[in-house]
């Protein structure tokens, strides 16, 4: 790695470089709740020690998607404290940033605001955590853009092909490139890069000269065939990746010796789950870049709360354990507290070095009690530490290996079955859960129009982006697009036949997992376009309401009851009684307060009902709530056959077009010329292989478009 010898001077750029923050993490612990907000702080008091040009962060800043008052507060009042000033700025931007942040309504960088003073411009993708969700596609780092403290950049609109403009930066001499991709479920990312959908623009002017920073926040560690985004993927073009979502911190940049490139993993500045990635010591960089040329520094952080782990296999000490042993319970106990004892010396000793450092610190005991052996109460036990501790209820954690299972058949080898504890386990996913229980359940309650994927999605987003009618929209959706295949195929209206083609045409989608996603993401669609609907649908209704809540003494003309309401006048109250006899005669509903909740439909100005989803509705609500055409008579399915229609006019196709507005702030605007993501000219890695089978790997010719 080519390093920088001088850093100060007006060619290099310094670029503080952190990852994961997760600002509001466990904030209503007594103990722990404040240590996000103190870390951040830290981070951004080092950003202005060092006199950085910016910051660029790596995604997941809250840890929340819908982040609590405190937490915005805390992190608003951090940025104008750290990030607003009289010091200018002293690089430029030389792309088109209409093109770069094209989703804001002030697309352009917040520095160049002449309504803001802004010192410390911070640059930062979303990750998983604060991701983009509901009807306007809206997350917490975007509103700290509008706000002006932030530049939220790295979002692709489109869900079908991505293309990567970078944010091109000067200073002096040193030109940055820097691309940027927030995250994105890794297994339609890992897709689309096999199918080329992800395309990094390149500048047309003098591309090699350009220093380029890649800023990601996937999986980069294994999970499955395709739950991660393997470093091959990228372009070989580029310089440094900056690797966001891994917790583990390795910032020290390694490199990738097939693509050439280095990353640097800067892992989280909190600890979010007691597992030994995260016992590694906290750091963030500082990095310098002149020329073609950089340098990491590391940063360590000093409030980070620490972290010790140990690791105890009872089986391995017979010595001091036998299961036999009627006392060997609190034998083991005896083990563990001299174990928990010396692992709270040793951060007492570190502590006295570091008097920023929280007092409590985090201590996580793991024990194998495979061989016989009996756990003790954990309860009982962390009651010892409650005063000492921060985590207290978690410092022990009991598990054993799973015995290997004979088999009769002796063909089968599974191999040894080895169990890891509950937190460092397989995550179980709500999509994989609803698979799981198709897959088993009874065949009068199998899936016969959708498909288990779908469903699973469906409720997904139910569960956690809060889309109340995701499930309703998906069954609507594919009705209706069943009943257009059915259509098209002239198929007879009879019972059997009909099952035949909804059978086809459920498996032909099962196959083509790229129109079932498109499926979803329409249905999503129509959710939230649904949910605006009602939202402005409820707000007309409520002001119709709120114009007759001030009737007094008015009688309902159909049963004479009379109706009471709280009035401001004994003139006003007569008026508002009046109006609202009309009301009643126009057949608007009674909700407000002292209403008789009759209705009458006798004349055309009568409302629209809303039917407003509850806040805390269940997923079986949600089922519940749908009307299904049945399909088990041959009388509902010749129904279901006439109901079929030709309109395709509610299907849309979901693009991106690039938007075409000209920013009059950028100094100048460079040419991109489009580059495949997978093209390794000069290097790569040959695999034998069918010519009709794609390789990711194979290296692609070079298209450019110019921007």
């Amino acid at each position: 790695m080519s390093t920088v010898d001088s850093q100060d001077d007006e060619d290099t750029f310094k670029i503080l470089i952190a990852t994961d923050i997760h600002l509001g993490y466990l904030e209503k612990d007594p103990v722990r709740g404040n240590d996000t907000f103190v870390t951040f702080n830290e981070i951004l008091d080092h950003a202005q020690k060092n006199g950085v040009d910016f910051v660029l962060l790596g995604g997941d800043l809250f840890h929340e998607n819908k982040p609590s008052r405190k937490t915005v507060h805390s992190c608003l009042e951090s940025l104008r404290k750290y990030c607003m000033g009289d010091r200018p700025v002293q690089f430029e931007i030389l792309s088109d940033q209409a093109v770069n942040f094209h989703y804001s309504k002030f697309p352009w960088v917040n520095y160049q605001d002449g309504n803001l003073n802004i010192s410390i411009p911070i640059f930062s993708i979303h990750g998983n955590h604060d991701d983009p969700t509901g009807a306007d596609a809206l997350c917490a780092l975007d509103i700290l853009s509008c706000a002006g403290l932030l530049n939220h950049f790295g979002r692709s609109a489109s869900v079908e092909k991505i293309d990567i403009s970078p944010i091109l930066l000067r200073k002096g001499r040193t030109k940055i490139a820097l691309y940027g991709l927030g995250a994105i479920p890794d297994e339609r990312l890992y897709r689309m890069f096999v199918n080329k959908q992800v395309t990094m623009l390149r500048p047309k002017e003098d591309e090699d000269s350009w220093f380029n920073l890649f800023v990601i926040h996937q999986n980069r560690s294994k999970h499955g065939a395709t739950n991660y985004i393997p470093e091959q993927f990228l372009d070989d073009f580029i310089n440094l990746v900056v690797w966001g979502h891994e917790h583990e911190c390795k910032i020290a940049p390694s490199q990738n010796e097939q693509q050439c490139f280095y990353v640097s993993q800067p892992g989280s500045s909190v600890v979010t789950s007691l597992s030994p990635g995260e016992a590694v010591k906290k750091h963030i960089g500082l990095l310098h870049v002149k020329g073609k040329k950089m340098k990491m520094q590391k940063i360590a952080l000093e409030t980070v709360r620490t972290f010790y782990m140990e690791d105890i296999v009872l089986a391995d000490h017979p010595d001091l354990f036998n299961p036999d042993n009627p006392k060997v319970t609190q034998a083991i106990q005896a083990f563990c507290m001299e174990k928990v004892e010396l692992m709270l010396d040793n951060a007492e000793r570190e502590r006295l070095g570091n008097p920023r450092q929280p007092e409590k610190p985090l201590i996580r005991l793991r024990v194998d009690y495979t061989g016989g052996f009996e756990p003790f109460s954990v309860h009982r036990f962390s009651q010892k530490y409650m005063d000492r501790v921060a985590n207290p209820k978690d410092i022990i954690h009991f598990f054993r290996h799973r015995e290997q299972k004979e088999k009769n058949d002796s063909d089968l080898n599974f191999g040894k079955l080895i169990g890891r504890p509950p937190s460092e386990g397989m995550t179980l996913r709500v999509e994989d859960l609803v698979k799981q229980y198709f897959q088993t359940a009874e065949k009068k309650v199998q899936l016969s129009l959708l498909t288990e994927r779908g469903m699973g999605e469906a409720v997904q987003e139910f569960v956690d982006k809060e889309e109340k009618d995701a499930i309703e929209e998906l069954v609507k959706f594919q009705l209706e697009k069943t009943q257009r295949f059915l259509k098209e195929r002239l198929t007879d209206a009879e019972e059997e036949k009909i099952d035949e083609e909804v059978r086809k045409f459920r498996e032909s989608r099962k196959k083509n997992t790229e129109e079932e996603d498109e499926e979803v993401r329409e249905a999503m669609t129509r959710a939230r376009a649904h949910r605006s609907e009602d939202a402005v649908l409820v707000a007309a209704s409520s002001d119709e309401e709120l114009m007759d809540t001030g009737m007094k003494g008015t009688v309902d003309s159909d049963d004479g009851l009379a109706t009471t309401s709280r009035g401001r006048g004994r003139a006003r109250g007569r008026a508002r009684g009046a109006r609202g006899q009309n009301s009643m005669a126009r057949g608007s509903s009674r909700r407000g307060r002292g209403s008789t909740g009759q209705e009458s439909a006798t004349s055309s100005g009568t409302y629209k009902s809303v039917s407003v989803p509850a806040k805390n509705m269940s997923i079986i609500d949600a089922f519940r709530s749908l009307k299904p055409q049945s399909l088990n008579s041959s009388k509902s399915y010749s129904e279901f056959f006439q109901d079929i229609v030709d309109d395709d006019s509610d299907i849309e196709e979901i693009s991106f077009v690039p938007s075409s507005k000209v920013n009059q702030r950028s100094s100048a605007t460079y040419s991109l010329s489009k580059r495949g993501s997978q093209s390794q000219t000069s290097r790569g890695v040959d695999f034998e292989s069918d010519e009709d089978e794609y390789d990711p790997f194979k290296s692609t010719a070079t298209s450019r478009r110019t921007k």
